[in-house]
């Protein structure tokens, strides 16, 4: 009984990534883009902040606070997804953007 050979020319043809992922160029126009809609979401947490402020007690909580705090993660992930563009940055960087004015509405 043998056992099979395998030479590297069977290992180097087999593809090291996967071949349906995006590219890294776009990966960074994802990136960019996201950075717009966490331009957007920090106007809207805003507006959603002093609307709260002027109809209630005029105090933000700990969902406003959270709620800014995510809008600027996202912004730090967005600009660290422009630099290293990696699929899991671009998707925090939208999840962190659209959370920002849920957590907001939340107060």
């Amino acid at each position: 009984m043998t056992t099979p050979q395998h030479s590297t020319a069977d290992r180097s043809t087999a593809p090291a990534t996967d071949p349906y992922a995006p590219s890294a160029t776009a990966l960074r126009v994802i990136a960019g883009i996201g950075l717009l809609l966490v331009a957007a979401c920090w106007v809207a947490t805003m507006v959603v902040t002093l609307t709260d402020a002027i109809s209630d007690d005029g105090v933000g909580g700990g969902f406003v606070t959270a709620g800014f705090w995510a809008v600027g993660l996202a912004a730090v992930a967005g600009v660290v997804a422009l630099a290293v563009p990696r699929r899991a940055l671009v998707a925090a960087q939208y999840a962190l953007a659209l959370a920002g004015p849920v957590l907001a509405l939340m107060d």
